[in-house]
């Protein structure tokens, strides 16, 4: 009988075991996908960069500034010199660091604002061997706005925000610690930091995703602590900030339920929130004109034509490919029609926008 018993007390601490091992190996495995999507480091694609240069009469300082953990992130007050109605602090996209949005910054220096935009952890300029992890996009966006209204150098100006995709997340995020902020465009982006780790999983894994979820929100929360936990929700209910919600039907980045519809849902009657939704606009053309869509679609056609000129396989010889292609680009890109991207039509509703609630 009790060889039975013994035999029964074995089986079961076997079987604890394993669903612990699995349970554990699961966690770690979780862990590693997430890193391996979003703990690297970011460098903007010199030939494709944006330059001061490319836009007449613009201006900029640079600046350096600690983040959470004393890493140094690059930041650029932009100008124009034609009058300072605000500032808007701009939290740039997962992938890549502010160069990217550049035009934004033209624009709004060239409409009566100051433009600060830097480089997330991990990202160009900034220090950091990789981003961390989704909170630190509303991590950096705190110290940001902190710095700008507290270290001196800047105009005591009202301040506002705009943000897309990963950027999206964190200036509606960072309104539960800056209250103080007037308006907020937020584009493409989801509700909360681990969102996006859901949204590009399933899409490729399934709903196989959802049982990685509960490990990833775990290990964002004994990472960031208050952040991993803030939403996008959260920040909305913190503020009296106006917002403006941009987003597409056609995103496959992050799809339009994670934010847009999110928001609607509880905020569309609230006079405080514009909502702004497209039909084909996808990810990350949401901004663009018609013009300049037409001429990147040109531009990839004939780098794919000359690819296939080239007289060995830039399947095999990556680093000559990347080489030859860089240097193909700077012969052929057309600097003018690259920088005039902008749908000049949505910008301004943009800029009535923030007008609007400057003061407010």
């Amino acid at each position: 009988m009790k060889r039975k018993k013994t035999k029964k007390k074995i089986a079961l601490i076997i079987v604890i075991s394993l669903i612990v091992l699995s349970i554990v190996g699961l966690g770690v495995f979780s862990v590693s996908i997430y890193n391996e999507n979003f703990n690297c480091r970011f460098e903007s694609y010199e030939p494709l960069m944006y330059y001061v240069d490319d836009f007449d009469g613009l201006r900029r300082t640079k600046y350096e500034f600690n983040s959470d953990k004393g890493q140094k992130l690059a930041g650029y007050l932009y100008s124009s010199g034609e009058g300072q109605k605000g500032i808007v602090v701009l939290a740039h996209g997962f992938g890549a660091g502010h160069n990217s949005y550049m035009d934004f910054a033209n624009y709004f220096a060239h409409n009566g604002y100051y433009v600060f935009a830097y480089d997330a952890t991990g990202n160009d300029e900034s220090e950091g061997e990789g981003v961390g992890g989704m909170p630190q996009g509303a991590i950096d966006l705190d110290y940001a706005i902190s710095f700008v209204e507290e270290s001196g150098k800047f105009p005591e100006l009202p301040i506002v925000l705009f943000g897309h995709s990963w950027g999206g997340y964190s200036v509606c995020s960072v309104l539960t610690y800056h209250p103080e902020v007037k308006a907020v465009i937020e584009s493409s982006g989801a509700n909360r930091s681990s969102d996006y780790f859901e949204a590009v999983g399933k899409k490729q894994a399934g709903d196989v995703i959802y049982t990685m979820m509960p490990f990833i929100k775990l290990h964002e929360l004994i990472k960031y602590g208050k952040y991993a936990l803030n939403t996008s929700m959260d920040g909305f209910k913190s503020s009296e900030a106006a917002v403006m919600i941009v987003h597409s039907e056609d995103d496959g980045v992050v799809p339009i339920e994670y934010g847009y519809d999110l928001y609607y849902k509880t905020y569309k009657d609230d006079p405080r929130f514009t909502f702004v939704r497209f039909e084909d606009k996808g990810h990350n053309r949401v901004y663009n004109s018609t013009a300049y869509t037409a001429y990147v679609d040109e531009l990839n056609e004939k780098i794919e034509k000359w690819g296939e000129t080239l007289n060995y396989d830039y399947k095999e010889n990556k680093e000559q490919f990347a080489m030859d292609k860089a240097d193909y680009i700077h012969k052929n890109l057309d600097r003018e029609k690259w920088s005039d991207s902008l749908n000049t039509e949505m910008l301004d509703g943009f800029l009535s926008f923030y007008d609007k609630n400057i003061n407010g």
